[in-house]
């Protein structure tokens, strides 16, 4: 082993052993994590537990738990149980806890007792991030993020999906009929117990409709007509691709633009995230304590009334438009390509010449109005001095 690094005996007794302090420097961000949470009135926020027990077995403070659980969210450990190995080995969570390794139920359990103040800890958190002086920029992105949920498809009904997994069980037993009617009309001992397989099969099945009958009233009577049996919250909501929906949620965040901190987050069920802009405008801006904000967002986030709500707030909607016109699929120019031009009241083609409006399908007379309220009209006059009838499936 000579001319290499070599590691200490284990055996080695230590007459100074290391202190607990020593596993983490003084710039590591764990201890930022400790000093944030040990300043919290928990009490206050809602935790249970802060004041123990006279009897029983003693249990682990709020703030423990509560120090494990920001942890795992800023290392992308969500698991209890991979968070319940990480206070065995990880240094930091061990100088986290003081070498305390509470186990996944308890962890589980505080997460799912603790929900509403987990976020009143999180709005402590922005509000420091204010007095820091790190949200002055008044510019946020929102965008929305799916999360799949235990629940997997199967265990997820709709009317729709109860009627067609009853058909498709219903046929699956009218062919075990017909197999078993086969087998019954023939002496050989093998067929005769393929007979005896498939009436237990045939039973299974009938068990299954039953109960997927039984059913029937309870979806029916869910709010959105959706029921799931693993995981009651999650809702089916369909993805961009064709049959590729999932079961889950989608988790809202507005982030700030500067420093990347999520300033405020929502859990919906919906899986179009078109209503959500001035929701979560609204609640970015007062967790950040601005009058006036910019939002930036996808296209997936426009939606003229929401526009309209969060510029009648004080607040600026950046949403680029979705391109929804089949024109540039048929080789044709779209509306974008047109630029109308106010004072003329008038619109300017690719090619430079100048559409101007002519009259309605009615054949009214102008009537005082601009093209931008003439959505209907149909008939232009171009610069070259050529008419063109019903030019609006070019511009629109």
């Amino acid at each position: 082993m000579t001319r290499f690094v070599e590691g200490a005996d284990r055996r080695q007794t230590m007459l100074l052993p290391d202190q607990v302090d020593d596993y983490v420097t003084e710039e590591n961000p764990v201890r930022a994590v400790d000093a944030f949470v040990d300043a919290l009135d928990l009490a206050a926020l809602g935790f249970e537990g802060v004041a123990p027990e006279r009897t029983g077995r003693p249990a682990y403070h709020p703030a423990t738990l509560l120090k494990i659980y920001i942890y795992g969210y800023l290392n992308r450990i969500p698991s209890s149980r991979r968070l319940e190995r990480e206070t065995q080995r990880n240094l930091e969570l061990i100088w986290l806890t003081g070498k305390l390794t509470p186990d996944f139920k308890t962890i589980a359990d505080f997460r799912k007792d603790n929900g509403p103040a987990i976020r009143a800890a999180c709005r402590q958190f922005v509000l420091l991030c204010r007095k820091l002086g790190l949200l002055t920029e008044a510019t946020v992105a929102v965008d929305g993020s799916k999360f799949k949920a235990v629940n997997n498809r199967d265990k997820n009904f709709t009317p729709y999906k109860l009627q067609k997994r009853i058909e498709q069980i219903e046929a699956s037993i009218a062919r075990y009929l017909a197999a078993m009617e086969t087998a019954d009309r023939h002496d050989d001992e093998v067929l005769k117990a393929k007979s005896g397989r498939l009436k237990e099969k045939i039973a299974a099945l009938r068990e299954q409709v039953q109960r997927l009958r039984d059913m029937e009233p309870a979806v029916r009577d869910a709010p959105d007509q959706q029921l799931s049996l693993t995981d009651p919250d999650a809702r089916s909501m369909a993805t961009s691709g064709r049959g590729t929906g999932m079961v889950g949620y989608n988790v809202q965040s507005a982030v700030d633009t500067k420093h990347h901190l999520i300033v405020a987050h929502e859990v919906i069920n919906v899986g179009n995230d078109r209503a959500q802009l001035s929701t979560m405008a609204t609640q970015a801006r007062e967790a950040m304590g601005q009058e006036t904000l910019t939002v930036i967002a996808d296209r997936g986030y426009f939606d003229g009334e929401e526009i309209v709500a969060c510029d009648q707030a004080g607040m600026t909607p950046l949403v680029p438009k979705p391109m929804t016109s089949g024109a540039k699929a048929d080789g044709r120019f779209g509306k974008q390509d047109f630029i109308y031009l106010p004072e003329q009241d008038a619109y300017r083609c690719p090619a430079g010449q100048t559409m101007k409006w002519w009259f309605n399908p009615q054949g009214s007379p102008h009537s005082g109005l601009t093209l931008g309220d003439m959505k209907e009209s149909s008939g232009w006059l171009l610069g070259d001095g050529m008419h063109r009838a019903e030019p609006m499936m070019v511009l629109f």
